[in-house]
């Protein structure tokens, strides 16, 4: 069991990919095999005794994600999931009661719209035009319009998601203000840097001398939106075999003696033949653009909670909103 631990817990679209890249080759921190394990906003951990909850650790979570590491490092995943589940964080202070978080933010007008993008590509989300998904956020609240491919609905709810001020409010709530670095995005791009300087003081970690600050996972696109889908995310029934490797390293049973998977050959040419079908099927994505009704409407919804947020983080960020 590791001494420190840390998660960068959201929000989507907002640099935490950047950020845990750029902590999983700090030579002091080891990050976890599968970088969004969302392990603590699946279950809830919270009425397990003290005994139960870190031999469940011990059987799933820390082997599966974490195998790989050395104890004496600083442990660290990265599931945006948690953000919007704070009540599940208490079972992590429980065992880390110096555990630290990160919380990236992002103005709403470029976030949802790149989250839009994202899920397009993920094949949670069916419908191409932006304004249309948007619009269908009510429906969605009430379980309606959810595509079958999507496996974590609540992130449709765009005018939900946006509210990260209300989120980080219960995440403070929670966890104690004084755990979390709050990450904003605007600094991500002018300034990577300083804003890496000033994480890896939070977490007490000693510069590492990094000089290149690489953005990831840039906004991506398909030619076919039906096999994105069926690559991304198959029939339930074949997805053992036929998801990708990260979401296999979740649900993959670890005592391999007790239950037994698909020969090694055969799910090899199964891998193979799906990552050369995603890279046929990869193109550039379209661009985004949001015209004035819709950036005054997605304003008008959530303008008291860039306010609020505002108010949380100390920095005025009414200039988000501006259209």
């Amino acid at each position: 069991m590791p001494r420190r631990f840390a998660c960068a817990v959201g929000a989507p679209r907002c640099g935490t990919t950047t950020l845990s890249r750029l902590l999983a080759k700090h030579p002091d921190v080891a990050f976890s095999s599968v970088k969004e394990p969302h392990f603590f906003s699946r279950y809830d951990l919270n009425e397990l005794t003290e005994r139960e909850l870190r031999e469940a650790l011990k059987n799933d979570y820390l082997p599966r994600y974490f195998g790989h590491c050395s104890p004496d490092k600083l442990w660290a995943e990265g599931s945006v999931s948690y953000l919007y589940a704070a009540d599940r964080m208490p079972p992590i202070l429980r065992v880390w009661p110096d555990a630290k978080f990160i919380v990236a933010v992002r103005d709403p007008l470029t976030m949802l719209p790149s989250l839009h993008q994202r899920l397009l590509y993920a094949g949670d989300e069916v419908v191409d035009d932006f304004a249309k998904a948007w619009a269908l956020t009510s429906e969605r609240a009430q379980g309606r319009r959810i595509p079958r491919s999507c496996v974590a609905p609540e992130f449709l709810r765009y005018d939900e998601i946006g509210r990260l001020g209300k989120y980080l409010e219960r995440f403070f709530d929670v966890v104690g203000r004084e755990r979390c670095f709050v990450a904003v995005y605007d600094d991500l791009v002018a300034d990577p840097s300083t804003l890496y300087r000033r994480l890896l003081e939070f977490l007490e970690l000693p510069d590492d001398g990094r000089r290149d600050f690489p953005r990831y996972r840039a906004g991506q696109g398909y030619k076919i939106a039906w096999l994105q889908r069926l690559l991304k995310r198959p029939p339930l029934a074949v997805r053992g075999i036929a998801a990708g490797e990260k979401y296999r390293e979740r649900v993959k049973p670890l005592d391999r003696g007790s239950r037994k998977g698909p020969a090694p050959l055969l799910l090899q040419a199964v891998t193979a033949g799906r990552k050369r079908l995603l890279r046929w099927n990869k193109a550039p994505p379209p661009p985004i653009r949001l015209d004035v009704r819709l950036r005054r409407e997605i304003r008008d919804t959530l303008a008291d909670d860039v306010a609020h947020l505002s108010q949380l983080i100390g920095r005025d960020l009414s200039h988000w909103l501006a259209v």
